[in-house]
């Protein structure tokens, strides 16, 4: 875990610096700094403390968000979903667009989000999405080549332009198709279930994964879950990868359910909601 932690110490900016250095024992950003660079597991010390989650959302001063990278303020957010985990007994569970009912099964949450590399993963996941890569592309039909314009938050175009890389170049395609499939089933459920794709575009993104349309639920939250741990489960299976690399792939592979319903409850509680959300989530 050490490569995940620290690749993000090298990722805080100053400001960040300044607000975890008011956590901790250390008076300077620069002692902060070589602190976390020589022994970058002690970063869960200060991104653990509810002090943090309290300082960032909770605070009166107008520069305090503005001036945070996204990976602290949604590492803020995720460490403090955590804490709540353990005091709660049921969460709500999304059954369709706009519908929760509660379910006790808390303790698979607990146990998905523990984990050091999965909760790295998850706030790596939403800070990825902080911009969304667009623009065209050449695709080749059965009239030839043609420009069509694309959004990574779109799976069908996404799937079709990862398939026309080299074999050797689409672990980080698949991958990524797992990361929107993820982010669109655990961030935006109700807007994804209301806004399925079309029967075309079911059948493009199963042939992604070698499978039929036809061969899931009618459900599209549900069938791209399933795509969803597929398309992770190819990225991992990518010959040569490193073992560094296809571990994590491998751990959201199977455990895509867990972090699916970890988002789901990380929306509804601190993104969504217009009383507390994550413009003012304290309350």
């Amino acid at each position: 875990m050490t490569g995940y932690q620290s690749l993000f110490v090298e990722r805080l900016s100053e400001h960040d610096l300044r607000v975890l250095t008011g956590l901790g024992d250390i008076s300077s950003t620069d002692d902060l700094r070589a602190r976390l660079s020589s022994s970058p597991a002690s970063l869960e010390s200060y991104l653990s403390q509810p002090r943090l989650f309290e300082v960032v959302f909770g605070t009166s001063e107008p520069g305090m968000i503005s001036g945070l990278t996204p990976l602290l303020a949604f590492s803020a957010l995720v460490y403090q979903a955590k804490r709540d985990l353990r005091t709660v007994s049921y969460v709500p569970e999304w059954v369709g667009a706009g519908e929760r009912l509660p379910v006790f099964d808390v303790a698979s949450l607990r146990e998905f989000i523990d984990d050091t590399t999965r909760r790295f993963l998850i706030i790596e996941l939403l800070n990825s999405f902080t911009r969304v890569a667009s623009g065209t592309m050449w695709v080749r039909t059965p009239r030839g080549y043609r420009r069509r314009r694309f959004s990574e938050l779109d799976p069908v175009h996404l799937a079709e332009m990862v398939e026309s890389l080299p074999v050797a170049q689409r672990a980080g395609g698949y991958r990524r198709l797992g990361d929107v499939a993820l982010f669109l089933t655990g961030v935006f459920p109700d807007h994804t279930a209301r806004h399925p794709v079309s029967a075309v575009g079911r059948d493009r993104l199963a042939r992604s994964i070698g499978a039929r349309g036809d061969g899931f639920g009618a459900e599209y939250l549900r069938f791209l879950e399933q795509l969803g741990s597929a398309w992770y489960e190819r990225a991992a299976t990518t010959p040569h990868l490193p073992a560094q690399v296809r571990q994590p792939l491998e751990e959201m592979a199977q455990g895509f359910t867990p972090a699916r319903r970890f988002l789901n409850y990380l929306a509804d509680r601190y993104l969504n909601r217009v009383d507390t959300g994550l413009m003012n989530p304290v309350g």
